[in-house]
């Protein structure tokens, strides 16, 4: 009978201790959603990183390969014009 209830003991602590690793700690199933949900986020960080890497990419082999390029960026982002050409200002009320 002593026997007995030392096992049923021993199976109890154990149930008990599967149980609070299970939702309790490292490795819970607690643990694991957050990890998840980490790894979706982080998953698409890097695909929106590897879109904006493809784009430069694109553009510094337009700017090694071509002047167009390079005088199309000149003009836009710097207000750059050739020589002879008239600029024109138009400013809105």
């Amino acid at each position: 009978m002593k026997w007995n209830r030392i096992i049923v003991a021993i199976f109890v602590l154990m149930t008990i201790g599967l149980q609070v690793r299970l939702w309790i700690g490292e490795g819970s199933i607690a643990h694991v959603s957050g990890l998840r949900m980490e790894v979706n986020r982080q998953t698409g960080e890097n695909e929106r990183k590897q879109g904006r890497n493809e784009l430069l990419k694109a553009e510094v082999i337009d700017l090694r390969d071509g002047l167009e390029a390079i005088e199309a960026k000149a003009r836009s982002e710097l207000g750059f014009i050739k020589e002879g050409e008239i600029f024109f200002l138009l400013l809105e009320d």
